[in-house]
């Protein structure tokens, strides 16, 4: 089917655009702010299609919220420690959006720009461009940025990002939808995630401290609420795992198996009573995984999302493929750094199916 273009909404004067991508069942609709992912039609194993993505009607949701839902965030995605970081002897201090540190690429990161738009339709995707100049949130050199969104026949949505630099500089661009594969249904609550099962393809995280920044270990899972392989054993029970971890459940990295730089399995989410379950591959190193336990810590404990349903804690996963957070700043992991010449690529292949 032919690409759809629409307009999604406007901002300060400016048209937000949207696209609609669908092939095999599904459909995809993304936009221009934030380059992001609004909404994801997934059947389930009766044939019934629902959305399985959190997120806003209105850009104003958007513009309000602080969850970066279904964003592509920069040029650092997840935290550094300090809002600072050393590179050939300077120090660059960065917004500091999570005092004392820096989250998401800052307080206007790449999730509030609007991009520009290019549609394949030979290739059933769209790309998205953003141009970062330098000292923007305190980053040096003026960085290109992409995003691509690519839907195939076969049930699967292409996410590639890519970056180039004409300075050295750092840069982690992260991907940032929430699942809840159960869908949106007619209940004005979405419900969340602790009926899915969850397996992620790593056998060690990056422990953090109070502030969530990374301490600098690699530690093993085995034994511990952060062991969610479980691969040949039908994962594990998300709401188990939720309640063995505690508080507010995960928001850690995981540092996935296999080489980077290589696609290769990261994690598989399924929610057995709908029957859908979505595989995760990627090039990158570490893994992201997010229970969404602060959804609706900033607005009374739930967030008004999609049809008027309402979104509280665990409503939505976020599985962010990405660099350790916090690797500027801790020489052991996986380097950040990109120099002029490169170009920086980061692959995410979802693959949706039923059970």
């Amino acid at each position: 089917m032919p690409i759809e273009s629409f307009l999604f909404d406007m901002v300060d004067g400016q048209p937000v655009e949207g696209f609609v991508l669908s092939a095999g069942g599904l459909e995809a609709t993304v936009i221009a702010h934030g380059a992001r992912l609004v909404r994801m039609m997934v059947p389930d194993r009766d044939g019934r299609t629902a959305d399985v993505v959190l997120g806003f009607d209105r850009l104003a949701g958007y513009l309000a919220s602080d969850a970066y839902f279904g964003a592509t965030c920069g040029r650092y995605g997840n935290r550094i420690g300090g809002a600072a970081f050393t590179l050939d002897g300077v120090r660059y201090a960065l917004s500091a959006n999570e005092p004392p540190n820096h989250l998401h690429g800052g307080a206007d990161g790449f999730d509030r720009r609007v991009w520009r738009a290019a549609v394949e339709e030979a290739d059933n995707a769209v790309t998205f461009m953003l141009v970062s100049p330098d000292g923007d949130q305190g980053y040096p050199g003026t960085l290109t940025a992409t995003t691509r969104y690519r839907l195939t026949a076969d049930g699967v949505l292409d996410i590639e990002m890519t970056a180039a630099s004409d300075r050295p500089t750092v840069v982690n661009l992260v991907h940032h939808s929430y699942w809840n594969l159960g869908g949106h249904g007619p209940a004005p609550d979405l419900g969340d995630v602790r009926g899915h099962r969850l397996a992620v393809h790593g056998g060690f995280t990056t422990p953090v401290g109070p502030d969530l920044i990374p301490t600098g270990e690699v530690r093993p899972v085995d034994g511990t609420a952060f062991d969610l392989r479980g691969i040949d054993f039908g994962g594990v029970d998300l709401g188990a795992a939720l309640e063995r971890a505690g508080g507010f459940g995960f928001d850690h990295n995981w540092c996935l198996e296999g080489p980077a730089g290589e696609l290769r399995p990261a994690a598989w989410l399924e929610h057995p009573a709908s029957g859908r379950r979505m595989e995760l591959e990627t090039d990158q190193p570490g893994l992201q995984v997010y229970s969404g336990g602060y959804i609706g810590a900033t607005s009374g404990g739930q967030v008004v999302g999609k049809g008027g349903r309402t979104y509280g804690p665990f409503a939505g996963l976020a599985l962010e493929t990405q660099r350790f957070p916090g690797s500027p700043n801790i020489g052991h992991f996986s380097s950040a750094r990109l120099d002029p010449g490169e170009t920086r690529r980061h692959t995410m292949r979802l693959r949706f199916l039923t059970v």
